[in-house]
């Protein structure tokens, strides 16, 4: 079984590749009910973007909720990132051993960045996007075949700089001081049909008076930012000129 997590794509093709070729039952969080019945013998992944240098808040939360009816025989995760997993298998390995569980392999695969509603931070050219969507179509048989194998203590994270201070210091204060809706707005070339309402995985928008209202419940995927088909949705004055992005099934 695979669970996983995705605002806008990179993640949901990544999870759909792996789970059509390991032909494992596919589950999309927060759409999951945190009791899950694995069958004899059934190894579980999981599969989410980075966000800030570390897990996103709600997979580590359903994975500290979770209830499985037997052990898996296998524990795994793939996270996608722009750039660096910093010491995202530590925090990953924590909340699984919490949960009474090991984690046997990971995976860490640079996709197209997508957090921009931070100064000095912005999306990759289109060329450096399909490259690294490219990298990792050629590299999933890899995982594939490795995670078919039941390979144990196989870590693979992409570092970065200074990967201790971004995941335990940096990280707390994102979630302190940046990430929040209440900076997002629109703009007058609004249409009102509601994409944003409809993309944003923890539903966390309605659309009164043809526009759309954050109800405080923001993971800052930005999942609404980039499907806004008119643009027309920015936080604060961060994002304007930016660009939007978000994995097209091809």
């Amino acid at each position: 079984m695979i669970v996983y997590y995705s605002g806008y794509g990179n993640s949901r093709w990544v999870a759909q590749t792996l789970a059509d070729r390991l032909q494992e039952r596919l589950a999309f969080l927060p759409d999951t009910s945190a009791e899950i019945a694995l069958q004899d013998g059934e190894a579980i992944g999981f599969v989410f973007p980075v966000y800030a240098w570390a897990p996103p808040r709600l997979v580590l939360d359903f994975v500290r909720r979770m209830q499985l009816n037997r052990r898996p025989s296998h524990v795994w995760f793939a996270c996608t990132c722009g750039d660096e997993g910093a010491f995202t298998r530590q925090v990953f390995s924590r909340a699984l051993r919490k949960a009474g569980l090991n984690l046997d392999a990971c995976f860490c695969l640079q996709m197209p960045e997508t957090y921009i509603a931070f100064p000095g931070f912005a999306l990759d050219t289109p060329a450096n996007a399909q490259r690294k969507i490219d990298d990792v179509r050629n590299d999933l048989p890899r995982i594939v075949e490795l995670i078919s194998r039941r390979e144990r203590q196989h870590f693979e994270m992409i570092w970065g700089l200074f990967p201790l201070t971004k995941t335990y210091v940096l990280q707390p204060l994102f979630y302190r001081f940046i990430i929040t809706d209440r900076h997002f707005r629109v703009t007058d070339e609004c249409i009102g049909c509601g994409r944003c309402a409809k993309e944003c995985p923890l539903h966390n928008i309605r659309i009164e008076d043809q526009h759309p209202v954050w109800q405080g419940n923001c993971t800052h995927c930005m999942s609404c930012y980039h499907h806004c088909p008119k643009n027309a949705i920015h936080y604060a004055r961060i994002t304007q000129g930016k660009g939007q992005y978000y994995f097209k099934e091809e």
